[in-house]
């Protein structure tokens, strides 16, 4: 058994309004440069829908994840290194900026600098890589609310494969909307075939990266992701992907788009597995099995022999203590209403989401029924035309079992609580026909509805792979505190100073602005005074 850590998240599909907000602060901080308009590492589609970049899902056509070939050996779906070797500067399987969208902006200049007349001037869109006019055709949310249309929605790459069970009609489709970020994977494919090495996977704490120094723009990458979450940045000639917020991650706090979701869908925790089963889990014949497989390679932090494990693989105790509480391990491993996206990819993902249950309570108070009674709840959910089918292709290869077992489970819970709310009597087999007591359930009701920040994000700060607590790339405390990179108040031995300014002992003066390497410390300023170093000093002034 050989231990390791990874940061994972999970969404609640139920409570996403699809505002984009997680989209829009996650392109203000790591995408607004040149070279990256079309980057969107986290976006929000509708579902059903074509996606973004438009049919990513169709892995006949861009060849990205893992197969099994003949022998039942893992191999990139793109093909070994020879096939790569010889599409190296002639890629057919990587996608074109029209799959994505062609960047646009907007003349405003027209409607500022435009002459008195009797037209109207409007402000033509113009493409942001060439300044010419151009016709908006398609975008990251361009599905929104079945926008697309009937014409557009029948390409959906899950629909396609379920023509024969489900009829398609667009004024009674059913919609919801599914947030997207790179998956962090326990296989990454995108690692695999990059033929410089540059993509890498972090051994303390799972998340993917691009090594910027070693990439050298082969582009393998984009097409090897399935999930197509590497973007090419044609201004650098480097691959970049999602991050994980890893700066963040290192100084205990949850990445962005967690920071700022509106709808508080999103939870972030560490989860311990054993990596001698991640390719046996990967290889499993049957795609339907990939689901429980992957279930398998995760361990109990609360067993004493996982736990001397992971203490003799340098993982130490508060990482441990985090798993324990881990909100991600709880809605994974605990309660099973958490699923991952495309298992059949092979690729091991690691954000997983708890599919929605709403479209099954307004179809059946749409035909007059009671959405909440669990009678007619639980007959409605094996019974609906689109949800169970769709929902068990994106997230369990088709097997519908764990699908609907997941909703079940969510199904009992709202069914409990409003007996509790109502002040109805009790009914203990409703947990008991679903797996679970009582207790049981109200814990999920008070995670999925009711905790609290420190509950949704269960975050350690940063360690030395193979060591204790600490600091960490090459021992140097925060990965923004290295010499030449953005740096941060000196050598901090604890990864949160990094981003938050040690406090001052008690009786001792304020660092001055030379020792903070020409920046002034105003996080302990006692707003008395005025700090030296905060303006440059007069010559011959003392």
């Amino acid at each position: 058994m050989r231990v390791m850590t990874q940061i994972a998240m999970v969404m609640n599909l139920d409570k996403c309004i699809g505002c984009h907000t997680c989209s829009v602060t996650c392109k203000q901080t790591w995408t607004n440069r040149t070279g990256t308009e079309y980057a969107w590492f986290n976006n929000v589609e509708t579902r059903p829908g074509l996606g973004y970049p438009r049919g990513h899902e169709d892995q006949e056509k861009w060849k990205g994840g893992w197969r099994l070939d003949a022998r039942g050996r893992l191999v990139p779906r793109s093909g070994g290194r020879a096939r790569r070797l010889a599409r190296l500067f002639a890629n057919p399987e990587l996608p074109s900026l029209k799959d994505y969208y062609e960047p646009w902006t907007y003349d405003y200049e027209t409607l500022i600098a435009a002459p008195l007349g009797d037209d109207l001037p409007t402000a033509r869109p113009r493409s942001l890589v060439d300044g010419r006019p151009t016709d908006l055709t398609y975008g990251p949310n361009w599905d929104d609310d079945l926008g697309g249309g009937p014409e557009h929605l029948a390409g959906d790459p899950v629909l396609k494969k379920m023509n024969e069970q489900v009829r398609l009609e667009y004024e009674q489709a059913f919609m919801f909307h599914l947030p997207r970020i790179c998956e962090h994977c326990l296989n990454p494919s995108c690692v695999a075939v990059c033929p410089s090495g540059a993509l890498y996977k972090r051994i303390e704490d799972g998340i993917v990266l691009v090594d910027q120094d070693r990439c050298r723009g082969w582009r393998m990458c984009v097409s090897g992701c399935p999930y197509k979450k590497v973007y090419f940045n044609h201004s650098t000639g480097k691959a970049e992907k999602c991050t994980f917020c890893y700066p963040r991650i290192e100084a205990g706090e949850p990445t962005v788009c967690s920071e700022t979701c509106v709808g508080r869908l999103r939870y972030l925790g560490v989860m311990l597995y054993d990596a001698d089963k991640v390719g046996e889990a990967a290889s499993v014949t049957d795609e339907k099995d990939l689901y429980e497989a992957q279930l398998g390679c995760f361990l109990d932090p609360h067993d004493p022999e996982v736990v001397r494990a992971a203490e003799e693989s340098g993982i130490p105790h508060d990482w441990i203590t985090a798993a324990r509480r881990s909100p991600v391990r709880e809605l994974i491993s605990t309660y099973r209403v958490a699923l991952p996206l495309h298992p059949e990819y092979r690729t091991m993902p690691m954000v997983w989401y708890v599919p929605p249950l709403s479209p099954v309570v307004e179809a059946l108070t749409g035909s007059g029924h009671d959405g909440e009674d669990p009678a007619a709840l639980f007959g409605a959910i094996d019974s609906l035309r689109i949800p169970l089918e769709y929902l068990a292709g994106l997230f369990t290869a088709g097997d519908t079992g764990p699908v609907e077992a997941a909703l079940c489970r969510l199904a009992a819970m709202r069914s409990h609580m409003r007996r509790i709310n109502l002040g109805e009597e009790r009914d203990p087999a409703l947990a008991r026909g679903v797996g679970m007591d009582e207790r049981g359930l109200e814990a999920l009701y008070r995670l999925l509805a009711l905790a609290k920040y420190e509950e949704r994000y269960v975050v350690p700060t940063t360690y030395v792979a193979g060591g204790g607590s600490g600091s960490g790339v090459d021992g140097a405390g925060c990965s923004l505190e290295g010499d030449g990179g953005p740096g941060m108040y000196g050598d901090a031995a604890d990864p949160a100073e990094a981003f938050h300014a040690p406090p001052v002992p008690a009786g001792t003066a304020p660092r001055t602005g030379s020792e903070l390497r020409g920046r002034v410390n105003l996080f302990n300023w006692d707003g008395r005074g005025r700090p030296r170093g905060l303006f440059p000093e007069r010559k011959g002034a003392r």
